[in-house]
């Protein structure tokens, strides 16, 4: 009984206590000098413009969170306004709320990744600890830059991977549908939706002989595409917008100034300690994740700012997944 108490407390500790914590030191603890988001009043009008207008679920729960804590605060906690007011807008407050709910979830399901099985560090599970709150310092300390929509994307993104997981090790049809709605339903958080269809991917494509492994495996990737494009098209003709592809082209900025160059070596030297870190399918695997990923590199580096390092993010998340796992398996 102890043992399971035990258990449970560390669970608690290290999945919410410890996040948690991290997470609120990030936005409390220190002030990000990239975004001033600690003293805007209400949601700035570049969220709802160019590409930031397609972002529907993060603009919709930022506007209604908003207004649902300014009227809490002043119908409730009008003695505690000063104290509160002092550590930021309510607006970063909403801004906070929201991400700290989706960061607790990301970390839920990261977790349960980690465990799933067949997995490397099953037999150790002090690596797979370890492996764990490296990945949770990496997504705490990329929130310098601080967003209504990198949490919420990184939430669906993990599911996504949970599920692709689930489904080329156990051939449910269940998984297979409940990733192509989670697919379907980031598209309307951001575009790194189509990272989970690299992913799943990732999990049959040969890149030394550039083809699929399964022919049948064609129909089920189709699904997946299909589950991104139709929702992205949609978008984009329910809401028109003179820039619907990207907000600006950074490429001489990302190779000439010191900062953006600091953040692609951040991305390359993470990258290729993980890729250290996996077995020999593993790196198969990991270089089929990168291949498909070359439409999203590519746009990171056209339209995107290398020092915004949370734009690597769905990357590096899923090489640790990946590192983490025993995916030398076959399709029945």
């Amino acid at each position: 009984m102890f043992q399971n108490s035990d258990g449970k407390i560390n669970s608690v500790l290290f999945t919410a206590i410890l996040p948690f914590l991290l997470f609120f030191m990030a936005y409390y603890g220190f002030e990000s000098s990239y975004v001033k988001l600690k003293t805007m009043e209400k949601a700035p009008d570049f969220m709802f413009s160019s590409v930031y207008a397609y972002r529907v679920i993060p603009n919709f729960l930022t506007v209604h969170v908003t207004d649902f804590l300014t009227d809490f605060i002043n119908s409730n906690l009008v003695s505690l306004k000063p104290f509160i007011l002092k550590s930021g807008t309510v607006f970063y407050h909403s801004i906070f709320l929201i991400n700290v709910i989706f960061f607790l979830a990301s970390t839920l399901v990261l977790d349960k990744i980690l465990k799933f099985n067949p997995n490397l560090f099953a037999s150790d599970p002090r690596l797979r600890k370890l492996l764990y709150i490296f990945g949770v310092f990496l997504m705490v300390i990329v929130q310098y830059v601080p967003t209504n929509c990198d949490s919420i994307a990184i939430f669906f993104f993990l599911g996504g991977i949970f599920f692709s997981l689930k489904f080329a090790k156990l051939r449910q049809n269940k998984d297979l549908l409940f990733l192509c709605g989670i697919i379907f339903i980031s598209t309307f958080v951001r575009e790194t939706a189509c990272l989970n269809i690299a992913f799943f991917g990732a999990l049959f494509f040969d890149y030394r002989s550039f083809k699929i492994k399964d022919f049948a495996f064609c129909k089920e990737i189709l699904m997946a595409v299909l589950a991104f494009v139709v929702p992205y098209i949609g978008l984009r003709l329910m809401i028109p917008q003179e820039a619907s592809l990207a907000e600006g082209f950074y490429l001489v900025q990302n190779f000439s100034s010191p900062f953006n160059l600091a953040g692609l070596v951040f991305g390359l030297v993470f990258l290729y300690f993980i890729y250290q870190l996996c077995g020999v399918a593993e790196r198969n695997i990991f270089k089929n994740f990168m291949i498909l990923s070359v439409p999203y590199l590519g746009m990171i580096t056209f339209v995107g700012l290398f020092w915004e390092t949370r734009l690597f993010l769905p990357l590096l998340l899923g090489v640790l997944v990946i590192s983490s796992q025993n995916i030398n398996f076959h399709r029945a």
